[in-house]
């Protein structure tokens, strides 16, 4: 029997007779008796609390997000704050996904049984308005409750500093130090929900905490006087995907004008089945299934969707045939860019210390574009965590002011109210900017072909590989360590200039696990393990001469990288 098996097998029989576990979680792991598999799956290890917090399949297990995890790893961060903090206090908020409202629950009254008090919305919010409501109410740390955009069977919790961004590497680490200190279930404190009520440690949050994240969102806005004028010819249709965005965004474009709105009834209400999509993911066309039908009975000018917890936004656009394409999140941002700059510098209101802040994986489009405008471009490895740091860091030293940050998965901001990516302010700017436009007889496409002319045929591409269990793990290791052995001398006919292992801390970022590799002719692509999903993704990026000539470099250095990808796989499978 192997290491992990024993272990789990020992972890499996001590859950069933701890005292702690209810009986309907004991019930569960009473009906997988037998099934090493799924045992080991379970119990093989904890949960990992990573920089970001834990993600995981809801279910029994320490492998699994329960409220048994939830509430261990709520024991661990309300022991850090005693310690580092006076009187700290929580700000949480969660999604639609199964058991959302049960984690955030046993967040709460765990930070109540260590004397912590714990602010909670009263029904489902947008992740970025728990970033705003974190610096509104100068919390000491904020919680949500979510899995973004990944599958039903998961379930999330994100841990935010007291500036309101996600806490950072240091500090995780020091809370995942006390998480590990934690012995027994038996050590985890908890008040009843009566009992942090009336000892003010349970608070509950609702409209007046809306109103102030919708006004700080609109606050933003840069053209509201155009808007206004032009919302009764310009149609909006709108999809939640049955999470957290649907009155978030339908308030904040009311509030800055527009009229023509709609939202797709199918997908309005929450439900953590996510029943009308395969995945509840704005970056994917499935998921705009049913809105581009109603768009093209409606002909709407933009369809928008965003993810369960509201910090990723898709837009839909309509090319130069009338036919509806969904924009990557490298051409939504870069629109964004080119929209919330151009827009600034014409109302005189752009600073010369402005700053724009990607990610190494995002496409240098967004980068051109504010370079031509004289701003700063500052990069930061992926996670939107690295974005809210420089912005505390301007805060603290002056050095630049913050305008926009985005990353291609999908996430962007403008405004210095949040910390996090939010998909309500993506939904208002990208309305916004189609407006604009459109006043001027432009799509938001013809733009996107315009800003190609002047900087170049960006295009980019991703590929992610799911490889689930122990065995997807160390399949996963095994691909980039083979990578960092074996540097390949091109891709796609064309040499490698320079090799990037993030690993080693380059540039003064923290030590990440990826790699990327630039080519002779200005192309590169990535790879890296996903912190959220046991998957592992290569992002690529070219720029060409056209379109056609993009699309043909994209396609030779995606084959070559995904080939030997691949083969590495059948190769580990057939071990």
């Amino acid at each position: 029997m192997l290491a992990t098996d024993h272990r789990s097998q020992e972890m499996y029989s001590i859950w069933l007779n701890d005292p702690h576990i209810d009986a309907a979680t004991k019930q569960e792991l009473q009906a997988i008796a037998g099934q090493d598999k799924e045992i080991v799956d379970r119990f093989y290890t904890e949960l990992q609390f990573g920089t970001g917090g834990l993600r995981g399949v809801i279910g029994a297990g320490t492998n699994r997000m329960n409220v048994y995890t939830v509430g261990k790893a709520t024991q661990g961060l309300a022991q850090y704050l005693n310690a580092t903090t006076d009187a700290p206090s929580v700000a949480i908020a969660y999604d639609s996904r199964h058991f959302s409202p049960e984690f955030a629950l046993e967040s709460a009254l765990v930070l109540a049984g260590n004397g912590v008090k714990a602010y909670v919305y009263e029904s489902l919010r947008p992740t970025p308005q728990l970033s705003f409501t974190v610096r509104h109410l100068q919390a000491s740390a904020g919680i949500v409750v979510t899995a973004s955009h990944n599958p039903p069977e998961y379930n999330g919790y994100k841990v935010y500093g007291a500036d309101g961004a996600q806490i950072n590497p240091d500090t995780a680490a020091q809370v995942i130090g006390e998480i590990r200190g934690i012995a027994s279930l038996a050590d985890v404190k908890r008040l009843t929900r009566e009992e942090a009520e009336a000892q003010g440690l349970l608070v509950w949050l609702g409209k007046d905490m809306d109103e102030a994240y919708i006004s700080a969102v609109a606050a933003v806005s840069q053209n509201p006087d155009v808007i206004r004028e032009t919302s009764n010819n310009f149609r909006l249709l709108f999809t939640p995907l049955h999470g957290s965005g649907n009155l978030p965004v339908r308030h904040v474009l009311e509030r800055i004008g527009f009229s023509q709105v709609r939202v797709v009834a199918e997908q309005e209400q929450p439900d953590g089945s996510f029943p009308t999509v395969k995945s509840p993911n704005p970056e994917e066309r499935e998921a705009f299934s049913i809105a581009i039908e109603q768009a093209q009975a409606w002909d709407a000018d933009i369809i928008m969707g965003t993810d369960p917890d509201a910090d990723r936004m898709g837009a839909v656009v309509k090319d130069a045939n009338g036919q509806y394409v969904v924009l990557t999140g490298n051409q939504s941002g870069a629109l964004m860019v080119h929209y919330v700059l151009d827009a600034m510098k014409k109302n005189n209101t752009l600073p010369a210390n402005g700053a724009v802040i990607k990610t190494i994986v995002t496409s240098e489009l967004g980068a051109s574009i504010a370079e031509a405008f004289g701003m700063t471009v500052l990069n930061t490895l992926t996670g939107f965590k690295y974005i809210g740091e420089k912005m505390t860091q301007f805060d603290e030293t002056g050095e630049h002011t913050f305008l926009f940050g985005y990353e291609e998965s999908y996430g962007y901001l403008a405004g210095n109210y949040a910390r996090d990516k939010d998909a309500v302010i993506g939904a208002m700017l990208i309305a916004e900017a189609g407006a604009y436009y459109k006043a001027q007889g432009k799509t938001l496409y013809d733009v996107l072909q315009e800003l190609y002319v002047q900087h170049g045929y960006y295009l980019e591409g991703l590929q992610s590989r799911t490889l689930k269990g122990v065995e997807g793990v160390a399949v996963i290791q095994g691909i980039m360590e083979d990578w960092r052995a074996n540097v390949p001398a091109e891709a796609g006919g064309i040499s490698v200039a320079k090799a990037e292992d993030y690993a080693l801390g380059l540039y003064d970022l923290p030590k990440e696990n990826v790699l990327k590799y630039h080519l002779a002719d200005g192309s590169w692509f990535c790879l890296r393990p996903s912190g959220t999903e046991p998957k592992i993704k290569m992002y690529f990026a070219v720029k060409g001469t056209d379109n056609a000539d993009a699309q043909a470099r994209l396609e030779r250095v995606t084959n070559d990288v995904m080939a030997r990808i691949d083969a590495f796989v059948a190769e580990r499978s057939e071990q």
